[in-house]
């Protein structure tokens, strides 16, 4: 069974919002008393946060679809909808997360740092927070939009300061195995080592880790062997180990071939050119590879590199090459620069900027494109003549009907609001009837505007005595 997964394709949907309440007050001689629908909760949001009791990508390789709660709906009495709950995916540190395409979108390194992969929807108005001066007696509310949805790829690279590279059954487990607490796989086969293995190491005052990365193999760069899925976990290490076999029982190979070739695949990978590199010639306490050892690092110090005699068997060299790993740790860890506090970048819209776009395809069709249009008609009920008409105002007042007449437009063309896949089309009128005139005024409610019975009836009293007080002051006895 598969213990350790470094790449997964994640399904992540946030939350709706909910959707706004269209209602109206009434209590006991008070049977309209005003729009009181309560606005709609904002759906859960999809975030990843760098946790460290998070090793490998595993749980979401067996359950790869994630989704936030939905925002609640508003209700009357001016109650506002509960918002979603966000839902936080624990990831390792290290985390890429890229989408379709390969286009990195965060790279998550650090505890705690996070990323919102899908934004919840907002809730829709309801109609209480929609009337005004003009519009007393709404009867209709703003539907919540829905939340952002795709699918993202995470892919964890191991964040190690040292990475021990090699040919399969080099001995890179085995040194691991004795240098830290690391447990891993040790067998005399190739391809023991599945997974790349951790370990954390001690010289002196410094503290560093070390990855174990599967063993590589020509080509691996192309995807042969499991050096494809895993280089990738060298490309933070700061230091890279050459791990050489001198005893290998392979006629056709030799340490010096074996580094050459693992380098041309780690050029073949491209992006470590720049990394120090140690070589640790392995298995020295066999007496024959001990002598190959001499043999080969004359040649190996004149092109550069440090060599190490080790043996994990013995333990034969591995506290001076641990020391000098430390060493190179540590320059590593004081050439990188000072963390800089993030700066706030404030990037106002142009003045000239309207927010939207109107374009011209082909005969009698507009296509409209801008946040504030195309969140207008998402949370636009188009059952409800009246919330329609309401759209029609907000487009003429943000200019649309403007650009329209601008640009040529006339009376039945077509205009597409959004992208092409998922796009409302109307046919344009340049005045828009709201159809709802049994009402008076678009969004007022004669209702409201008439008196109570009560006070109707008192008024019709008064209307009768002073009427009937005018025909006495005026009847004349001798007529």
């Amino acid at each position: 069974m598969t213990t350790f997964v470094d790449r997964v394709e994640l399904h992540v949907a946030a939350g709706n919002g909910g959707h706004g309440c269209a209602s109206v007050h009434r209590e006991k001689f008070k049977p309209l008393g005003g729009p009181d629908g309560g606005n709609g909760g904002r759906g859960g949001d999809v975030t990843l946060q760098v946790s460290r009791g998070v090793t490998t990508l595993l749980e979401y390789h067996h359950s790869p679809h994630r989704k936030a709660t939905n925002g609640k709906p508003g209700e009357g009495d001016n109650r506002t909808g509960k918002d979603g709950v966000d839902l936080v995916l624990p990831v390792p540190d290290g985390t890429v997360v890229l989408d379709r395409e390969g286009n990195v979108l965060a790279d998550l390194v650090g505890e705690g740092t996070a990323f919102v992969a899908a934004r919840g929807g907002r809730g829709g108005l309801g109609n209480a927070a929609l009337a005004s001066a003009r519009r007393k007696a709404p009867g209709f509310a703003l539907l919540g939009e829905p939340g952002d949805a795709g699918d993202v790829v995470l892919e964890l690279k191991t964040v190690a300061d040292v990475a021990l590279v090699g040919y399969p059954s080099a001995g890179k487990s085995s040194l691991i195995s004795v240098l830290s607490a690391a447990r891993p796989k040790i067998a005399d086969y190739p391809f023991t080592t599945l997974v790349p293995n951790l370990g954390v190491i001690t010289a002196g005052s410094t503290v560093y880790t070390m990855a174990d990365v599967p063993g590589l193999i020509p080509g691996a760069s192309q995807g042969k062997g499991l050096g494809l899925e895993f280089l990738r976990h060298v490309e933070r290490c700061s230091v890279l180990v050459h791990v050489l076999d001198c005893a290998t029982l392979e006629s056709d190979r030799d340490p010096v071939s074996d580094l050459d070739v693992i380098e041309a695949e780690l050029a073949a990978y491209g992006g470590l050119q720049d990394r120090p590199r140690v070589i640790a010639l392995n298995k020295t306490d066999i007496p024959d590879g001990q002598d190959l050892a001499d043999i080969i690092r004359p040649d190996l110090e004149a092109r550069g590199y440090r060599v190490f005699d080790v043996s994990a068997v013995s333990r034969k060299g591995l506290r001076e090459l641990s020391f000098a790993l430390a060493e190179l740790v540590g320059e590593a860890r004081s050439a990188v620069p000072e963390a800089e506090a993030t700066r706030i970048v404030i990037r106002p819209k142009a003045v000239d900027d309207a927010g939207f776009t109107v374009t011209p395809e082909g005969d009698a069709m507009f296509r409209v494109r801008g946040e504030k249009p195309e969140r207008w008609v998402r949370q636009t009920d188009f059952n409800n003549d009246e919330a329609v008409g309401y759209l029609a105002d907000r487009l003429n007042r943000l200019g649309v009907e403007a650009q329209l007449l601008k640009l040529g437009a006339r009376e039945g063309d077509g205009v597409a609001i959004g992208p092409e896949d998922n796009a409302v089309v109307f046919d344009w009128e340049p005045t828009v009837s709201a159809g709802a005139e049994m009402l008076g005024r678009r969004g007022e409610d004669h209702r409201l505007e008439a008196p109570r019975p009560a006070a109707q009836r008192r008024r019709d009293r008064e209307a009768e005595r002073d009427e009937a007080e005018t025909e006495y002051r005026t009847f004349d006895p001798f007529e």
